[in-house]
């Protein structure tokens, strides 16, 4: 049987393949198409966290903070939505010419502080708006650091459009030098990513090509975002992608003490469709 090898090239970093154990879940979302022409236009998305990229096999994703953007900026209703036992899907009618963005964002704060001789965790669900309430009176040594994870989507109907790209300066965003609904297999294509509106440098970043349960390596690449922020990747053949770029996280010792200022933790997720020439 003849095996196939993924490959990628990067400018902003050497990129290895890596083995990867095969139980890390990943959330995704896979929409029935990227690239889309003609008036009555829709687009239906499977969101899932499981092993196996694009297949359905752990848990669905939640659509709670699901929202979708028209190519214009304003916010698109979420249709038909429906959460199953492994897989959540959703519809968004695409009314309008342009890249359309979907996206799940999620804020929080991660800390501790220390009251009546305890060091106590802030609760799941804290933000910067409720921080205040979510410390009790008399609580010293307050330790806090902000959490931003955002997973999303483009899809273009017609021509692409690059509006929805302006940076909110919160967390990791995507500014694309190539756009992500034109990518070609063969052709390079380059990403800058802000942390927190500014070029983010060595951030890692994830590339895996679907379909892992068909062959026998996973063919992930690491790669880093350069002094810019930027990276670029050619890709080897057409399909879809997962890209994962996350703050680093320095590992802490056996028996080491907690850092004294929790760290900061921020992670960007999407799926990008890469076209045959």
């Amino acid at each position: 049987m003849k095996k196939r090898i993924w490959g990628f090239a990067a400018t902003a970093a050497l990129a290895a393949l890596v083995a990867v154990p095969a139980s890390a879940h990943r959330q995704w979302m896979m929409p029935s198409s990227t690239v889309l022409s003609g008036d009555d236009v829709w687009v239906t998305v499977d969101a899932a966290v499981s092993n196996d990229l694009f297949y359905f096999e752990h848990q669905p994703l939640r659509l709670d903070a699901m929202k979708a953007w028209a190519p214009d900026g304003t916010e698109a209703a979420i249709e038909n939505k429906a959460t199953g036992r492994y897989r959540s899907t959703f519809d968004v009618h695409l009314t309008q010419k342009g890249t359309w963005r979907i996206a799940s964002v999620s804020d929080g704060v991660m800390g501790s502080y220390d009251l009546g001789g305890k060091t106590e965790r802030l609760p799941r669900g804290t933000t910067t708006a409720n921080l205040a309430e979510r410390i009790p009176a008399g609580a010293t040594n307050v330790k806090t650091a902000e959490s931003n994870n955002r997973n999303e989507i483009f899809v273009t109907v017609g021509e692409p459009t690059t509006t929805l790209f302006k940076p909110t300066g919160k967390g990791i965003e995507l500014v694309p030098v190539t756009h992500p609904n034109d990518l070609i297999a063969g052709e390079a294509a380059t990403f800058q990513f802000l942390l927190d509106g500014k070029p983010a440098a060595g951030l890692p970043v994830t590339l895996i090509p679907g379909g892992i349960r068909y062959r026998d390596q996973l063919g992930q690449v690491d790669l880093k975002t350069g002094a810019d922020g930027k990276v670029e990747i050619n890709w080897a053949e057409p399909g879809l992608y997962w890209l994962n770029v996350t703050t680093p996280q320095t590992e802490r010792a056996e028996g080491a003490p907690e850092p004294a200022t929790p760290q900061r933790r921020a992670s960007y997720v999407t799926t990008l469709e890469v076209l045959a020439p």
